[in-house]
Parts: C-alpha cells; sequence; structure tokens
C-alpha cells in the first residue's frame, strides 16, 4: 500500500482564480425568495462531490485552467465584506450640526424658492390722497393795501431798483428795465387809466401797460406772455420781447398815455383762486396735482393805447383769462438822472377818450375792488362794514 502510493504520480497543483469584484447590482438587497431561488440553482449547477474535476486544455500547450464561472449574486448576500463600510462618527456628527444649524432665525435662507404670499392683504388698499403746499408770505396784502385804501402803487409787488414817491403815485428807476404795479387788478368789465411822463432825460426809456400776476418784476412790461407793453421810441408794441409796429409815432415828456382794456365776462375764464391752508401756524398754498391750470382766451377781449386822447388802434386782442394790473417799467443809463413816470387812476382824468367805438365804455381803475387772499373782493367801507363780493 505504501509503495503503490508511493508510485503514483502527483496531482497537479490547481490555485483557483480569485472571484471577480462584484456589480452595483449586487449591492441591492435581495428578498428571501430570491435568495433561496438562487441557492436551489447554485447546488445543482455546481458539482457532486464524488465527481472528479473537470479540466479544459488549452491550444498553446500550458497547462489546462480550471473553468471560469460567475460568482450568484446570493454569495454576495451574506458577505459583510461587499456591503458599503459605515460613515464615521465625525462625518455624522457634522452632519447633526449642520442641520442644527439651518434652525438659526439670524441666517438667511438659502433656498431658491419664492415664499407664499399671505392672503392677510388680499384686498386692494386704496391710494393715499397727496397734497402738494407751498409757503406763502404771511399777510403781505395787510402792509401794502386795505378794504379802506384806494389803490396806488404796490410796495410789495416791485423790483428793488424802483422807487416810489410818498403818495405812491410815482414810479423812478435808474438801473436797468423793473417792473412796478399796483396793488389792485380786475378779472372782467372794460377799465381804463393814465400816465403821465415826467422826465426821461438824455438816456431814459419806459414800456407802459398792463401785468397779469405772473409777470416778472425784474424786467419790462411785455418781457413774458403775461405782460402787454408800449414802447416810448417808436411807439412799438411788445409781448413776449417780440416788437410790432404799432403807432405811428413814439412818446415824449410831457404826453400822456392811456390804457384800455376789455374783458367780457372775464370771471368765467379766469384760474380759479388759490387754496389756503394753515400749517402749524404758517398760511399755504395747496394743490393736488401741483399743476398750473391751463389759460383759457377770454373771446373778444382786447388792450388799446391812447396817446394825449387819441386811440393808436387796438394792440392786443383775445387775452388770456387771469387778474390784470397797471404797471410801468422804467431804464435810464448809468450816472444820469432818474425817469420819472406819474399814474392817475381817476376818476378825475386828462384826456379821458370822447368815443371807444363799438367797445364798451371803461370804468376808472379807482373803483376796481379789494382783493385779498382769501379769495374775496371788498369794497369800502361804509357805516363800519366792508363791502365783501365773491
Amino acid at each position: 500500500m505504501t509503495a503503490a502510493a508511493a508510485t503514483k504520480p502527483p496531482s497537479p497543483s490547481f490555485f483557483p482564480p480569485p472571484p471577480p469584484l462584484p456589480l452595483a447590482s449586487a449591492l441591492r438587497p435581495t428578498s428571501p425568495l430570491e435568495t433561496k431561488e438562487t441557492d436551489q440553482d447554485h447546488q445543482s449547477d455546481s458539482p457532486a462531490a464524488g465527481d472528479p474535476p473537470v479540466y479544459t486544455s488549452s491550444s498553446s500547450g500550458e497547462e489546462p485552467s480550471a473553468p471560469k464561472k460567475q460568482k450568484p449574486l446570493s454569495s454576495f448576500a451574506d458577505d459583510a465584506q461587499c456591503l458599503p463600510p459605515p460613515l464615521p462618527a465625525s462625518s455624522a456628527a457634522a452632519a447633526k450640526k449642520q442641520k442644527k444649524k439651518s434652525n438659526n432665525v439670524w441666517s438667511k435662507s438659502t433656498s431658491r424658492k419664492g415664499k407664499k404670499k399671505g392672503k392677510l392683504n388680499s384686498t386692494p388698499q386704496a391710494p393715499e390722497d397727496t397734497v402738494l403746499i407751498t409757503p406763502i408770505a404771511r399777510f403781505p396784502d395787510k402792509s401794502d393795501d386795505s378794504p379802506n385804501a384806494t389803490i396806488c402803487l404796490s410796495r410789495v409787488y416791485k423790483a428793488e431798483k424802483v422807487e416810489l414817491s410818498e403818495d405812491r403815485l410815482s414810479a423812478m428807476s435808474t438801473k436797468g428795465y423793473r417792473m412796478v404795479r399796483a396793488t389792485r387788478g380786475i378779472v372782467d368789465g372794460a377799465w381804463y387809466f393814465e400816465i403821465r411822463v415826467i422826465r426821461l432825460g438824455e438816456s431814459g426809456h419806459t414800456r407802459l401797460g398792463w401785468t397779469a400776476e405772473n409777470g416778472d418784476l425784474q424786467a419790462p412790461v411785455g418781457y413774458d406772455g403775461n405782460s402787454y407793453g408800449y414802447r416810448d421810441i417808436d411807439g412799438c408794441k411788445v409781448h413776449k420781447a417780440l416788437r410790432e409796429e404799432y403807432g405811428k409815432q413814439g412818446y415824449s415828456e410831457g404826453d400822456v398815455i392811456g390804457f384800455y382794456i376789455s374783458l367780457p365776462e372775464g370771471e368765467h375764464y379766469a384760474p380759479k383762486p388759490p387754496n389756503f391752508v394753515w400749517y402749524k401756524g404758517q398760511r399755504y398754498m395747496y394743490s393736488a396735482t401741483g399743476k398750473d391750470e391751463p389759460p383759457k382766451v377770454v373771446p373778444g377781449s382786447e388792450i388799446s393805447f391812447f396817446k394825449n386822447g387819441i386811440c393808436q388802434g387796438t394792440a392786443f386782442k383775445e387775452l388770456c383769462g387771469g387778474r390784470y394790473y397797471p404797471a410801468a417799467s422804467l431804464y435810464t443809463l448809468p450816472n444820469q438822472p432818474s425817469c420819472e413816470v406819474k399814474f392817475n387812476f381817476g376818476p378825475n382824468f386828462e384826456f379821458f377818450p370822447e368815443d371807444f367805438g363799438d367797445s364798451p365804455i371803461p370804468r376808472a381803475m379807482s373803483e376796481a375792488l379789494y382783493y385779498g387772499f382769501d379769495g374775496r373782493s371788498e369794497g369800502p367801507v361804509e357805516n363800519g362794514h366792508a363791502e365783501k363780493t365773491n
């Protein structure tokens, strides 16, 4: 027995190759039924315990190699080495810590999703009313005009370089064209006043006429669209700084110039009076929009100028509605005597026209009513009470 065993050729050494790496699908958990079926298939495919091993010949003459079979999935189900390693304790703690940081109320949300709009303000809110207010001088008319006074030249509505006489009927100026206007104006009807040219000197000139409330006091009469002037040099009429031929010749010292205006039913075309409000002890003019009302043209309105009682023709027609004031502007060169003009608001005129043609006969400007900042016109005081008209 021992000799036979010693003479038996040794069997070739066989080392099976290492198993292939598991696929990704092998890592998914399997159900018990699937595990049972795969085990049965494995048992039927594997050789019996007493069967000899099967060798395959190689074409290269090398030693035969064992057959390569794919390992069933069931063999990896219970293999603990094939499962992914668990997360370390430090990474788990960091994830938990990051989750706690997300609950910080001071940190900004990283989500890009917009917040849901609440249903608390579902009803649209009405826009708030806005009112624009502008401060005005506190009662400047109290020191300049009153119901008991008569019409004269204004100490408030004049350029600084224009000087007034004590009776406030004469105006003088030595520097540049500057304007002064009367204390009272008119809105409708026909009106008339006169100006006598007292002194012009060698370099003096004047522009006389009518101005609205918005006329520029630092410019001559007729400089903008709010005033209408009559020029002394060549008798031109001036409006919006444009000169046009009007009279046959100009006027000079000693001449009396008459000024006529007609505004038929002008109160219907005049801008609305400003609204005033008291705010913190100050009087303000307020507006809902902050925009001025567009001007309206008064049909049949006109302005004419007279020289020593002779009409020079109709100078302007279709005037814009508003309150018009008698006005004068004067000019002389430096180091020259000042020029001077004197107003006559009536009723005793020097050259009152005898014929106005088809135009209505005017009233004297001395009959113009006082117009205060409260938007009411007041007449002269009678029996201790002033007559008030809206």
